[in-house]
């Protein structure tokens, strides 16, 4: 458990934008299931409105949310001007340097503040092996 780490970003979506939101968010998220094969979860979902937009996805270990960086970040700038993003939380502990790329992303698709939530308590019911990871 101690190395899991989840991850939320929560963006308003730009007015007139939603279809075109939803149509590069689903070719970002086939995108990340092709070439992540650490990834436990990636999830894009929209507020009943469609006003607002949360991407939500789950790691083993810090080294997964690091790649995820490293992969689909060349991705994300196509999206810029079809958002504000808001926040980005990490549940987990992230290194210095992953702050600092997510605080760039943050940048480069709005104003969104990083908060890091330091995982105190609880468990996971999964293993290694059961997600099948090398």
């Amino acid at each position: 458990m101690d190395d899991f780490v989840a991850y939320l970003d929560t963006s308003e979506v730009r007015s007139g934008k939603l279809e075109e939101l939803k149509t590069a968010m689903a070719e970002l998220a086939a995108f990340v299931e092709q070439n992540e094969p650490r990834i436990i979860s990636y999830s894009v979902c929209f507020s009943e409105d469609g006003s607002t937009m949360s991407v939500l996805h789950f790691h083993p270990d810090l080294a997964s949310l690091e790649f995820h960086m490293k992969v689909a970040g060349p991705k994300f700038p196509p999206v810029a001007p079809l958002i504000k993003l808001k926040t980005i939380e990490i549940f987990g502990r992230p290194s210095e340097d992953l702050v600092a790329q997510l605080r760039e992303k943050a940048q480069l698709l709005g104003t969104g503040s990083i908060i890091v939530r330091d995982v105190h308590a609880g468990f996971a019911r999964f293993t290694r092996d059961q997600l099948s990871l090398p």
